[in-house]
């Protein structure tokens, strides 16, 4: 159910991003977009109790740092992608990233490879080339 919510407010995103970079330069719409989601998270986190930082051990805290860096040039990259092309042609290309982590999950985290997860990236990355047709 969360992940299709994900999936659901993802491809919500998509199209209020496109409205939301018309006229106004990417960086600055991924400036106002992260200071949004900043203060939605920390009211979330106190509303649910979940606020115990200093609980977080250095090894925790280096690798958000490091999902929230890749996270921010990714928006940078998706904003300014949506600024340049319509969202039927960027949406599809960021879904690759499905395929990406695939990949690293199985190089870094050891994941094993199933048949349908192999017959699903391909048939992503076959969507994605038929969307860019």
């Amino acid at each position: 159910m969360w992940a299709f919510l994900s999936a659901l407010f993802a491809g919500l995103t998509a199209l209020l991003a496109k409205k939301g970079v018309e006229g106004v330069p990417p960086n600055l719409a991924v400036a106002v977009r992260v200071a949004v989601v900043l203060i939605f998270a920390v009211c979330i986190a106190l509303v649910t109790r979940q606020t115990k930082v200093n609980e977080l051990s250095s090894r925790t805290w280096w690798f958000l740092v490091a999902s929230g860096i890749a996270t921010g040039a990714s928006w940078i990259c998706y904003f300014r992608a949506l600024q340049l092309g319509p969202v039927s042609k960027v949406a599809p290309i960021d879904k690759l990233s499905f395929v990406l982590a695939m990949v690293f999950g199985v190089i870094f985290l050891k994941e094993k490879v199933t048949p349908s997860l192999l017959g699903g990236a391909v048939l992503i990355v076959a969507g994605v080339l038929l969307t860019l047709r």
